[in-house]
């Protein structure tokens, strides 16, 4: 018991490693939940449209290359079978048969064939598979075949006592197996017992596929038959031993007369024409389920399984292969290198080799190698390693230490001649010597002790080192290669994360997210390349400066986020040629800034990632008639729910529903590429929109107008020809239509006539107006010229009283004058001794000293000047005397005591007595002038 324990073990732990050794053509599983539908998928087709169906436990599923849509069986049953025709897709579930049509929206509605029949379906019946021939449309149950005519839509009944497991149609014939009776075909409408050999009566027939010679069953259980005119033997395979052990449940023979098969507990099978496993694939290598229910090729021969949980896609026809590292044995690789028809790989968990055309055989790490390995590449005859723990020289499956300073990033000729390298470490740069075909490190170059990841020459001492966070620094180093005797920072460039730089045909090339630099020599600057920079960039961004020459074959590789491509001298004259293959880095598994690249062998190369690695076949070239087509267009209003609108003709919608969701597609199935859409809508912009891998638009409360939806996609670098269209109309909303228009015109004109009325009657008032403003502006303005003639006669008026006061005035100083001579000369004269004499003198004094007379010529001169005043102190004074009113006339005069005394003949106290007299008359404070008061009358 325990040899055969451990024998098992052997086998399972064989198996593992076969497993994990598979190159694998690109898988893709779509899950329940990507589908939204139930697990089970019993059988899948294609329609001339490139759109996949699928027979599924919730209905009928329908998937563009964009969406998935499920359209439930009529019965809400499983739907076993589908097989389409022409524009028909029949499908087969329980106790119903009948097709689907696409109708004028796009959207899949079903016809009954089974409600149809004259014979009632046998109770439970289940249509397990359907079978087109000419005219013809098969639908097999476990006990009948119905045999339906499109032409005249007829049917005809199969009938069999014994279990129907399966029906094929070969060769323009249909074959079906009775269990328990053997192998029939259908000839005129009835069964024809083709073969009674026990393998037929009691084994479960999966297939049957033609050979050149003869037909090939292939059993559930029992292996391979070959039928030759009516002779069943078994056929031995290289496959057999293998799958002798498994249950198969499904297969397909592929137009390439290779064999899928599908097992009930181990995936699937791809067997070659010789019968030789061509590769394996089960739920450890990337299906999400081990039992394989249903095959399919489409016309682009890709594979599809049907599984019990989830359906799988296969690129079988790929030109890429990928080699998944499930047990994380290998890790991300690096770096690779051929040599001696041994595959090495350079991971972070070491140096791994294999045979490079045995698949089958799994990697194998090499001693001593553990731990990440940088550097791979062949100087000479050597292969070399670059290793965190230091150089490595490869020899077969083993390896020699070179060195162990830590870290080599990358070694290079230096001259090849004298055996030189230089080695760019962590810690700076070194020289490796080749002497007598054995390598060692002669020195390190002094002077440099940065990291030295990317580095490259201008001549034999002059290089460039890019560091991604320092800059790019210009070494000049002495001629025996001992020491740094210049370095400069190039300025220019400034710091790249993710930058690079490398030798590429005799030319110094420096990557960054800026683009493609060029070295001037001359100039000691770099330019920017502008043909490298957009040629290598249009179809994705920036993704890393980490560029690879595959100098034997003139290829200069790089990454961006969409593509890989490549550049190759361009004839003489012309820019280089740059090749673009779509594989966006989503699904390349990069190890960002780390993207690596080797040639193999027949234009096939090695590309690692952080999983294994993805071989390109350069060779291999992929179907490109593909179409973008409107795949469904909902219409309607915001506020209710939108619906489907005819796609085959013009439309016209309501103002209020000026709402679209279009739905587009390209019924690509191309793992590794991805399609990008671009669409415009005129009518509302000219302009093409950015390319986006989305496949809907939406457009929200459009304008009223006439539109032309139009969209294109692209795969990868490639534009597909053709350009889907949808032309529509948004009505008017009422009050926008011709009628309203002509209202709102009528209105309109109303409304100017309106205006005008209302504006001449305005005018006119308005004139009417102005007229009369100016009327009075004129009397105001003759009113304005009297009043100023007034003015001018008053001041003139003003300045004759002035005259007169001043006059007045002279007249009164000469009276007060005169009366004091007069009193002078009459002092003098009764000072006299001769009194007798002067009597008469005296007299004619007094007589000219008559202050009544001088009163009164005083008052009539006064009165002219300011006839009213005396009045109006009188009326407002009434208590005044006449002498009271003397000296007020005096004191409007402005005439100071010793003035007025000699006109009232008295003293000048006596003067000053009755200004104060007068100010108790007049009843003045204190406070109070006398003058002003009286000047104020």
């Amino acid at each position: 018991m325990r040899i055969n324990f451990n024998t098992f073990c052997v086998f399972i732990l064989l198996t593992f490693k076969f497993l994990n050794a598979q190159e694998l053509p690109p898988i893709f599983n779509f899950s329940p939940d990507s589908y939204r539908a139930e697990n089970q998928n019993w059988s899948i087709d294609q329609a001339e449209s490139g759109y996949i169906y699928v027979a599924n436990n919730s209905g009928l599923l329908e998937y563009d290359g964009a969406k998935w849509r499920v359209y439930s069986s009529p019965n809400r049953t499983i739907i076993r079978s589908v097989k389409v025709v022409s524009d028909r897709i029949y499908t087969g579930s329980y106790m119903q048969f009948g097709y689907w049509q696409s109708d004028s929206s796009g959207k899949l509605t079903y016809n009954s064939l089974s409600d149809n029949l004259e014979l009632p379906l046998q109770e439970d019946e289940q249509f397990w598979n359907i079978l087109p021939l000419d005219r013809w449309v098969l639908f097999q149950s476990l006990n009948r075949i119905y045999i339906y005519d499109t032409r005249f839509k007829t049917f005809e009944i199969i009938y069999s006592d014994a279990t129907i497991s399966k029906s094929v149609v070969v060769g323009g014939k249909i074959y079906f197996q009775s269990i328990g009776e053997g192998l029939f075909t259908i000839l005129n409408g009835k069964k024809d017992l083709i073969s009674n050999a026990s393998v037929f009566k009691n084994k479960l027939l999966v297939t049957l596929i033609k050979t050149e010679t003869d037909l090939v069953a292939v059993t559930q259980n029992s292996g391979f038959f070959t039928i030759q005119d009516g002779i069943t033997e078994p056929l031995v395979l290289p496959a057999s031993p293998e799958l002798s052990e498994k249950t198969i449940y499904s297969a397909k023979q592929l137009k390439d007369k290779s064999l899928i098969i599908g097992t009930i507990s181990d995936g699937v099978y791809h067997l070659a024409n010789d019968g030789t496993i061509q590769y394996h694939i089960n739920q450890d290598a990337g299906l999400f389920n081990n039992t394989v229910l249903s095959i399919n090729e489409d016309r682009d021969s890709n594979v599809w399984l049907g599984l019990d949980r989830g359906i799988a896609l296969i690129n079988n026809n790929s030109p890429y292969a990928v080699y998944k590292d499930n047990s994380g044995d290998i890790g991300a690789v690096y770096c690779a290198a051929v040599k001696d028809s041994l595959l090495y790989l350079g991971t972070n968990q070491g140096l791994f080799y294999r045979p490079l055309n045995n698949t089958n055989q799994p990697f194998t790490l090499i001693p001593n190698t553990k731990g990440q390995v940088w550097f791979l590449d062949i100087l000479g005859n050597d292969l070399l390693c670059g290793h965190h723990e230091g150089t490595f020289l490869v020899k077969g499956n083993q390896v020699k230490s070179i060195s162990e300073i830590q870290g080599v990033w990358k070694i290079m000729w230096l001259d090849v001649k004298r055996g030189l390298a230089i080695q760019g470490n962590y810690n700076g740069l070194y020289i490796l010597e080749n002497k007598n075909d054995q390598w060692t490190v002669r020195n390190k170059i002094d002077g440099f002790n940065i990291s030295s990841r990317y580095f490259g020459f201008i001549n034999p001492n002059t290089l460039y080192i890019n560091h991604e966070y320092k800059g790019v620094f210009r070494l000049k180093i002495d001629a025996n290669y001992q020491k740094v005797v210049e370095q400069q920072l190039v300025k220019d460039l400034g710091k790249g994360e993710k930058s690079g730089i490398l030798n590429y045909d005799g030319k110094l090339l420096y990557t960054s997210e800026n683009g493609i630099f060029k070295l001037d020599s001359a100039k000691k600057i770099f330019e920017r390349e502008e043909a490298l920079s957009l040629g290598s960039y249009k179809n994705g961004n920036y993704l890393s400066g980490k560029l690879t020459y595959d100098e034997p074959h003139k290829k200069l590789w790089g990454f961006n986020t969409e593509e890989i491509f490549y550049v190759e001298p361009g004839a003489v004259g012309i820019e280089p040629k740059i090749t673009h293959i779509s594989f966006p880095s989503t699904k390349r598994q990069d190890v960002t800034g780390f993207e690596n690249i080797t040639f193999l062998e027949n234009n096939r190369y090695l590309i690692g990632n952080s999983s294994g690695y993805t071989i390109l076949n350069l060779d291999k070239k992929e179907p490109s008639n593909y179409d973008v087509t409107i795949r469904s267009i909902q219409n309607g209003s915001l506020d209710k729910e939108l619906r489907l609108v005819p796609l085959d003709k013009d439309q016209v919608f309501n103002y209020k529903e000026n709402n679209l969701i279009i739905d587009y597609s390209v019924a690509n199935y191309d793992i590794f590429k991805s399609v990008n859409y671009q669409y415009r809508l005129s009518g509302l912009y000219e302009q093409w929109s950015s390319w986006s891998t989305k496949s809907e638009v939406a457009f929200e409360n459009l304008p009223s107008g006439n539109y032309s939806f139009e969209v294109r996609a692209r795969i990868g670098d490639e534009l597909i020809d053709n350009t889907a269209n949808f032309v529509f109309t948004v009505k008017r909303p009422w009050y926008l239509s011709v009628l309203m228009l002509v209202i709102y015109l009528i209105l309109l004109l109303a409304l100017f006539v309106a205006i005008h009325f209302f504006n001449r009657r305005y005018y006119k008032k308005q004139k009417e107006r102005l007229i009369e403003i100016n009327t009075r502006k004129i009397e105001l303005s003759k009113y304005e010229s009297e009043r100023k003639i007034m003015q001018l006669e008053n001041e003139k008026l003003l300045q004759d009283v002035e005259s007169k006061n001043r006059e007045l005035a002279a007249s009164t100083m000469s009276i007060v004058k005169k009366n004091e001579l007069l009193n002078t000369i009459k002092k003098e004269l009764l000072a006299s001794d001769n009194e007798e004499e002067s009597k008469s003198v005296i007299k004619i004094l007094d007589k000219n000293l008559n202050p009544k007379k001088d009163w009164e010529l005083f008052s009539q001169a006064f009165n002219n000047t300011d006839k009213d005043f005396l009045k109006k102190i009188k009326s407002k004074h009434s208590k005044l005397t006449p002498n009271d009113l003397k000296l007020c006339a005096y004191l409007r005069l402005n005439l100071s005591s010793k003035e007025i005394a000699p006109l009232l003949n008295i003293s000048v106290r006596s003067v000053e007595i009755k200004r104060y007299r007068l100010r108790k008359k007049l009843n003045l404070e204190h406070e109070d002038g006398l003058v002003e008061y009286i000047l104020s009358i």
